[in-house]
């Protein structure tokens, strides 16, 4: 790390911010959007994050912010977990590719930044797991530790 010495005098005040700003430590952690999801939903979701794996690709759990019980995160830059969200539009698409993990179906999806986003299908609540650029080496590893809980915690069938 290169140390700086700087006369603050010598600098505007808007500077003097800038470099304060700067300096705050950061832990890097990730900030999502938390889905708003029916009672219904929520509940299921609920259930999901009590059988949420404390592990994922070898990655220790770090959920975002704001803390809630419908997103989880692992590492960091983190795999990131929304329960309850929207369903896909690419899921009305009959070319959308698809996988299926240890009897869990999900929409895959190739985004404009290199990451990966997974999204149930056929279950009671969408699930949607986002990969990182940085992590997509592992492939579908994540999925392999997170397809139990979900097979646990959410139905099959159609979400609402």
């Amino acid at each position: 790390m290169i140390a700086l010495r700087v006369r603050p005098a010598a600098l505007p005040p808007l500077a003097l911010l800038l470099a304060a700003v700067g300096c705050t430590s950061a832990d890097g952690d990730a900030s999502v959007a938390v889905p708003r999801a029916s009672a219904q939903v929520t509940g299921v979701c609920r259930d999901l994050d009590d059988a949420l794996p404390s592990g994922v690709d070898d990655l220790d759990r770090r959920d975002p912010s704001p803390a809630s019980a419908l997103t989880a995160g692992w590492g960091n830059p983190a795999i990131i977990l929304r329960c309850g969200v929207e369903r896909p539009a690419r899921m009305n698409d009959l070319d959308a590719d698809g996988v299926e993990v240890d009897g869990v179906g999900w929409l895959l999806e190739k985004r404009d930044d290199g990451s990966f986003r997974f999204t149930t299908a056929l279950r009671r609540a969408y699930v949607e797991v986002t990969i990182p650029k940085a992590r997509t080496a592992h492939g579908m590893a994540p999925l392999v530790d997170l397809a139990p809980a979900v097979k646990k915690a959410v139905p099959e069938g159609i979400a609402d």
